[in-house]
């Protein structure tokens, strides 16, 4: 590579592996270990990467005795590919992370998979007459719960008993989410998102309404908070302990993601020209707006996929225009990582915050693997 090109590689090409797939990637997680990242394809298909880097950034940082100047050098070798599972269904898999390193995903013949870190597809005992629509698994207490619109049913990990929560609510489930300690169960179902307890006998505790269908639940890490993006435009969210919910619509598009950042005590959202941030110490409840954080510049093209940092106070953000940042919450200064490509589908941190995995509605996936002194 001549001194020229090496001017111009930007911040993702120094640090990303990045593969292209045959169709659009619209959904993507990290294994409980960190190990692997998956990437659910629009053709019916699972892709695998593993963290493993055989060129990761230290190895290729260098610092410059006379001047201190720290550079790093591009990769001199392709990534490895990328494992491609077999054909599950009609449009991308719905995945969740089980195991240590493996994932379950739904089949279109209603059945739920495990798939291997090394793609081998293997059959649990779980089954439904319908396709699946809902899906996720709690490690800590080892229960799936999955869902064909109509029923939500419970599965222990083995498989072995399977119980139908009571149904509650109209309309059909949208979304299913577990506490991040698995004791409880998020339900979306018409306008509404029913709360569940799961020690011992299954029971309905707390019934959230909103004024629009909730197309996806997520916890925040103490459990006291939900956050939902709503199907016709903004997000919701609600505090649990008792039930107050607010939301906040004023959006130019649809809100597709929202993500928490435990360190900001924030809530981020997509959906605006620059990350949209809110201070959990005023939560938009019941029209309260003073927690409106500025984080981020503005720009002429929206968000459309955001990750807040698991340890660190920073939103990661995917533009239409492919464009990938990274800010602290509430602050303006961002880092630019991508500055073109295909439109931001997903974006994801792993557990420790080394890697930000993306995905884009061309078939792009990627791993990006930031320095240990990247931020301090």
């Amino acid at each position: 590579m001549n001194q020229q090109n090496i001017r111009h590689l930007t911040l993702f090409d120094l640090l990303a592996r990045s593969w292209t797939l045959p169709s659009a990637v619209e959904a993507l997680l990290f294994s409980i270990d960190s190990s692997v990242a998956a990437f659910a394809c629009a053709n019916g298909t699972i892709a695998l990467a593993s963290l493993t880097d055989p060129e990761p950034p230290e190895s290729r940082v260098r610092v410059s005795g006379d001047l201190g100047q720290t550079t790093i050098r591009p990769r001199e070798k392709p990534p490895v590919p990328l494992i491609v599972t077999e054909h599950l269904r009609d449009g991308a898999p719905l995945i969740a992370a089980s195991g240590q390193s493996g994932f379950l995903a739904g089949a279109s013949d209603g059945r739920v998979v495990r798939v291997t870190a090394t793609g081998e597809i293997d059959n649990t005992d779980i089954r439904l007459d319908g396709a699946i629509v809902a899906l996720d698994h709690a490690r800590g207490q080892g229960l799936t719960a999955v869902s064909d619109g109509a029923d939500v049913l419970l599965a222990t990990a083995s498989g072995g008993t399977i119980r139908s929560l009571p149904r509650h609510g109209g309309g059909n489930v949208a979304a299913l989410g577990f506490s991040p300690s698995g004791r409880q169960l998020a339900v979306c179902r018409g306008n509404e998102i029913s709360i569940w307890t799961l020690v011992g006998e299954p029971a309905l505790i707390r019934t959230i309404g909103f004024p629009q269908a909730p197309a996806a639940v997520r916890w925040s890490a103490d459990s006291e908070w939900i956050a939902c993006p709503l199907a016709s435009g903004g997000f919701g969210v609600a505090r649990l302990a008792d039930g107050k919910a607010g939301t906040v619509s004023d959006f130019p598009a649809r809100v597709r993601t929202v993500s928490w950042s435990e360190r900001a005590d924030a809530l981020i959202a997509s959906g605006a020209f620059r990350i949209a941030a809110w201070s959990m110490k005023l939560p938009p409840l019941e029209g309260e707006t003073g927690g409106a954080l500025v984080t981020g510049r503005p720009g002429l093209v929206v968000v459309e996929a955001v990750a807040g940092h698991p340890t660190r106070p920073l939103g990661a953000a995917g533009f239409a225009n492919g464009q990938i940042v990274v800010a602290q919450i509430g602050e303006r200064d961002e880092l630019l990582v991508k500055p073109s490509g295909g439109a931001v589908t997903a974006l994801a941190w792993s557990a420790d915050g080394r890697h930000l995995a993306a995905s884009t509605a061309d078939g792009g996936a990627s791993l990006i693997t930031f320095p240990a002194q990247m931020f301090k």
